[in-house]
């Protein structure tokens, strides 16, 4: 995983071989291709989750307050950002398995029409016995706007192979 183009393409071939552990180096970066948030994605993660909180879903009454407009859900913006970096470790780690999140923040709004990318960094790893995985690997992750604002970070944990 030594980069990407900012549409997610492999700069290395995009080998995903068993040797992606090893591969990994602790302070390397990656950023994802970027997905804008569309009014269809906030009122079909309303209707899952259930919040309908008109801080998501009227414009009306938003339109007088301190944001100005509907404010996408914090966990929608989280799980655009585990889809973005889903298909981005797929490619290189078929074999990939989270483990969890820690540290979760939603650090500023991402309004309708926004559009988010993920940045990552290796913040560590270890090897472990495992049957279906070399390691564990820490990650950094944070979600960037398009004004480069940090609107959502987490630290990630996954099995690697």
């Amino acid at each position: 995983m030594t980069g990407s183009t900012d549409d997610g393409e492999e700069t290395d071939g995009g080998s995903t071989d068993s040797s992606y552990f090893e591969r990994l180096n602790v302070g390397e970066t990656h950023r994802t291709r970027g997905r804008t948030i569309t009014g269809a994605d906030v009122a079909n993660f309303a209707g899952v989750s259930g919040d309908f909180n008109e801080l998501h879903t009227d414009a009306e009454a938003m339109a007088d307050s301190q944001f100005g407009e509907r404010v996408a859900h914090g966990a929608l913006v989280f799980s655009v950002m585990t889809e973005l970096l889903t298909v981005a470790v797929a490619r290189r780690a078929r074999r990939a398995r989270g483990l969890g999140v820690d540290r979760l923040r939603f650090a500023a709004p991402v309004f309708v029409g926004h559009t988010i990318h993920v940045e990552l960094e290796v913040a560590g790893k270890e090897h472990r016995d495992h049957p279906e995985a070399t390691g564990l690997v820490r990650y950094g992750a944070a979600a960037v706007d398009q004004n480069g604002d940090t609107v959502c970070s987490c630290e990630l944990l996954a099995l690697v192979r």
